[in-house]
């Protein structure tokens, strides 16, 4: 495993302008206008992709899913009374994954010193919250509820602009790698129906990538 450099990229995209050498559109860090000295993550590998493959966008936030039981629980007359409502609660947090807004793209250096890239994002796109089959709440509900247990900030859509810019070193004979786009929060929770008797349906273990923020994803090679 390489040495991991620092630098954290947030909110940005690219074309690469490296003095001397052979370029190519590449990804960068902090914004070229940014105030910000934090520093800059750089890994040695491309980010982890999402394990799910049956994730689907979601088109309303505030519709709840049609849900239906095979067989509804019966009332009987002293019963108690509960609010009839599909509920989601989250259980686990995951780590984030990167949505790319555009090419992933690379800048070498081919000299013998250390070279500073600069990137400027060169498309607008917009990424919003995958889920899987299982959930009978709306999203805006589930995403309230993973703010609310972990006290993070998410959003049911973020944009990555064209023309943020940011600026990274590239050390001799090395390859920056990077993507601009949008990290996803991954979440784990369990989606079910509360019936007006206040039993409740089979509980369902639902799976979420949440936007939270925009920003860049870097590596070498």
């Amino acid at each position: 495993m390489g040495t991991i450099r620092t630098g954290f990229i947030s909110s940005a995209v690219a074309f690469s302008v490296i003095s001397g050498l052979t370029v190519g559109p590449a990804f960068a860090a902090t914004p070229a206008d940014s105030s910000s000295e934090d520093p800059v993550v750089i890994g040695t590998a491309p980010p982890a992709e999402p394990e799910e493959s049956d994730l689907i966008e979601v088109s309303d936030p505030d519709s709840e899913q049609t849900f239906k039981p095979e067989k509804p629980p019966v009332d009987t007359p002293n019963a108690d009374y509960c609010s009839p409502r599909n509920i989601y609660k989250p259980k686990t947090k995951g780590a984030r994954y990167h949505v790319a807004v555009g090419p992933t793209n690379a800048n070498y250096n081919g000299t013998s010193r250390t070279a500073k890239s600069t990137f400027t994002s060169e498309v607008t796109g917009e990424v919003g919250v995958t889920v899987s089959a299982g959930l009978s709440a709306s999203v805006s509900v589930m995403v309230a509820e993973i703010e609310g247990k972990y006290g993070v900030d998410l959003s049911l859509k973020l944009t990555a602009k064209l023309g943020n810019s940011m600026s990274v070193n590239t050390p001799p004979k090395k390859t920056t790698h990077g993507r601009y786009g949008v990290y996803r929060l991954k979440n784990t929770g369990v989606s079910y129906r509360l019936y007006s008797n206040c039993k409740t349906s089979e509980s369902k273990t639902v799976t979420s990538y949440t936007p939270i923020e925009v920003g860049w994803t870097l590596w070498e090679s």
